[in-house]
Protein backbone atom coordinates (compact mmCIF):
# COMPACT_ATOMS: atom_id res chain seq x y z
CA UNK A 1 0.00 0.00 0.00
CA UNK A 2 0.89 3.42 -0.77
CA UNK A 3 2.87 5.20 2.55
CA UNK A 4 1.17 8.13 1.49
CA UNK A 5 -2.24 6.74 2.30
CA UNK A 6 -0.81 4.90 5.53
CA UNK A 7 0.66 8.50 6.65
CA UNK A 8 -3.13 10.08 5.74
CA UNK A 9 -4.96 7.34 7.64
CA UNK A 10 -2.54 8.00 10.60
CA UNK A 11 -3.07 11.63 10.15
CA UNK A 12 -6.76 11.23 10.48
CA UNK A 13 -6.77 8.53 13.68
CA UNK A 14 -4.63 11.41 15.82
CA UNK A 15 -7.28 14.51 15.10
CA UNK A 16 -8.26 16.91 18.14
CA UNK A 17 -11.80 17.19 16.77
CA UNK A 18 -15.21 15.61 17.83
CA UNK A 19 -16.32 16.34 14.12
CA UNK A 20 -15.01 18.25 11.38
CA UNK A 21 -16.47 18.55 7.73
CA UNK A 22 -15.22 16.64 4.75
CA UNK A 23 -13.29 19.35 3.07
CA UNK A 24 -11.57 20.35 6.28
CA UNK A 25 -10.51 16.43 6.37
CA UNK A 26 -9.04 16.57 2.89
CA UNK A 27 -7.27 20.32 4.02
CA UNK A 28 -5.49 17.81 6.59
CA UNK A 29 -5.05 14.99 4.05
CA UNK A 30 -3.85 17.52 1.13
CA UNK A 31 -0.62 17.82 3.62
CA UNK A 32 -0.06 14.29 2.66
CA UNK A 33 -0.93 14.57 -0.84
CA UNK A 34 -2.74 16.41 -3.52
CA UNK A 35 -3.54 13.47 -5.92
CA UNK A 36 -7.79 13.20 -5.43
CA UNK A 37 -7.61 9.08 -5.81
CA UNK A 38 -5.03 8.86 -3.18
CA UNK A 39 -6.89 11.30 -1.07
CA UNK A 40 -10.07 9.27 -1.60
CA UNK A 41 -8.33 6.10 -0.86
CA UNK A 42 -7.16 7.48 2.09
CA UNK A 43 -10.78 8.63 3.50
CA UNK A 44 -11.68 5.27 1.99
CA UNK A 45 -9.21 3.12 4.12
CA UNK A 46 -9.79 5.07 7.21
CA UNK A 47 -13.72 4.35 7.30
CA UNK A 48 -12.66 0.32 6.73
CA UNK A 49 -10.35 0.42 9.73
CA UNK A 50 -12.84 2.03 11.67
CA UNK A 51 -10.56 5.38 12.45
CA UNK A 52 -13.41 7.49 11.22
CA UNK A 53 -16.78 7.46 10.57
CA UNK A 54 -18.76 9.33 7.80
CA UNK A 55 -21.97 10.99 7.76
CA UNK A 56 -22.82 12.60 4.50
CA UNK A 57 -20.27 15.68 4.63
CA UNK A 58 -19.11 15.10 8.37
CA UNK A 59 -16.10 12.53 9.44
CA UNK A 60 -16.03 12.28 12.71
CA UNK A 61 -12.15 10.28 13.92
CA UNK A 62 -13.17 7.51 16.43
CA UNK A 63 -10.00 6.63 17.89
CA UNK A 64 -9.24 9.10 20.49
CA UNK A 65 -5.56 9.12 19.92
CA UNK A 66 -4.04 12.85 19.88
CA UNK A 67 -0.77 13.80 18.85
CA UNK A 68 1.29 14.70 22.20
CA UNK A 69 3.48 17.78 21.65
CA UNK A 70 4.85 17.18 25.25
CA UNK A 71 5.34 13.48 24.72
CA UNK A 72 7.49 13.24 21.65
CA UNK A 73 5.02 12.91 18.78
CA UNK A 74 6.23 16.81 17.67
CA UNK A 75 9.80 17.35 17.22
CA UNK A 76 10.98 20.66 16.05
CA UNK A 77 14.60 21.26 14.14
CA UNK A 78 16.15 24.37 13.07
CA UNK A 79 16.56 24.99 9.03
CA UNK A 80 15.40 26.25 5.88
CA UNK A 81 11.86 24.82 5.76
CA UNK A 82 8.72 25.56 3.55
CA UNK A 83 4.95 24.73 5.38
CA UNK A 84 3.63 21.55 4.28
CA UNK A 85 0.22 23.08 4.68
CA UNK A 86 0.52 26.76 3.96
CA UNK A 87 4.17 27.11 1.79
CA UNK A 88 5.88 29.74 4.22
CA UNK A 89 8.97 29.59 4.43
CA UNK A 90 10.12 28.82 8.20
CA UNK A 91 13.16 28.64 10.24
CA UNK A 92 11.48 26.13 13.04
CA UNK A 93 9.98 23.14 11.54
CA UNK A 94 7.61 21.35 13.42
CA UNK A 95 7.30 17.35 12.42
CA UNK A 96 5.06 14.73 13.57
CA UNK A 97 6.61 11.39 14.20
CA UNK A 98 4.28 8.55 13.41
CA UNK A 99 4.30 4.77 12.81
CA UNK A 100 3.66 5.42 8.94
CA UNK A 101 7.09 8.05 9.16
CA UNK A 102 7.49 11.63 9.51
CA UNK A 103 5.14 14.28 8.82
CA UNK A 104 6.13 17.64 7.92
CA UNK A 105 7.40 20.31 7.98
CA UNK A 106 5.00 22.64 9.26
CA UNK A 107 5.23 26.18 10.93
CA UNK A 108 4.19 26.86 15.01
CA UNK A 109 0.25 27.72 13.76
CA UNK A 110 0.04 24.96 11.04
CA UNK A 111 1.19 22.42 13.31
CA UNK A 112 -1.53 23.19 15.32
CA UNK A 113 -4.06 23.58 12.74
CA UNK A 114 -3.48 20.00 10.98
CA UNK A 115 -3.49 18.32 14.32
CA UNK A 116 -6.77 19.95 15.30
CA UNK A 117 -5.72 21.63 18.19
CA UNK A 118 -7.19 25.32 16.79
CA UNK A 119 -9.05 25.81 13.92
Amino acid sequence: MDDRVELGVELLANLEHAELSLAEAVDRIETVTSDPAVTREILETAERRGVIDREGDTVVPTTGDYVSFEGGDVVSREGEFTCQRCGAGITTGYFIEFDAGEHGPFGSSCIRKVTGRED
